[in-house]
């Protein structure tokens, strides 16, 4: 597995929107690893080997954003999406092997009521780059009310040789969502 420096949790209960109480608050979670880049400064043609380790991050960030709730939160997740950004020694590629050819399925095996493709957005970037986690509904890829972001920001990360990997996970769709579907 790769080399893990730091695994962050956040946790949003959001209460209320535009000075409406809500009936049931939102709750997203980003869960989100910094891992040290073993192909950061070098050019690597065959990248396969980093499609499993998409998957084992997948389920190390996978358990994190599920402990922030307090119960089965596997059926009541209805919105997912991942994201990373890559220190300014590594390559964008290096991101693409980590989240797509495993990770989101790994994901999707184990909420089994999601079907749907993990949106994700990456980026280059130095310490302290904020980036925005898509969030689209696990069985709808076109409920609109669903089409949200959570952004995650780390002072310290990651370093020009570190990839940092987030996944993000919610329990509803946009506060006060009313964009219907034309």
């Amino acid at each position: 597995m790769l080399a893990i420096r730091k695994l962050l949790t956040f946790v949003e209960d959001v209460q209320g929107e535009a000075g409406q109480a809500l009936q049931r608050p939102v709750r997203r979670t980003v869960a989100a690893a910094v891992v040290c880049n073993p192909m950061a400064g070098r050019f690597v043609a065959d990248l396969s080997a980093m499609h499993e380790e998409g998957a084992l991050l997948a389920d190390r960030l996978l358990d994190l954003a599920l402990a922030a709730w307090p119960r089965d939160a596997a059926t009541c997740i209805e919105s997912y999406g991942k994201a990373g950004i890559v220190g300014t020694g590594g390559e964008l590629e290096h991101l693409a092997a980590l989240l797509h050819p495993c990770f989101g399925r790994q994901v999707r095996t184990r909420l089994r009521h999601a079907t749907s493709i993990m949106p994700s957005t990456a980026k280059r970037a130095a310490p302290g780059t904020g980036i925005d986690v898509p969030l689209h509904n696990v069985g709808d890829m076109w409920s609109f009310d669903h089409f949200d972001t959570v952004t995650l920001q780390t002072g310290d990360a990651p370093a020009p040789d570190e990839l940092l990997i987030a996944l993000a996970l919610a329990d509803g769709g946009r506060p006060l969502a009313r964009t219907a579907r034309p």
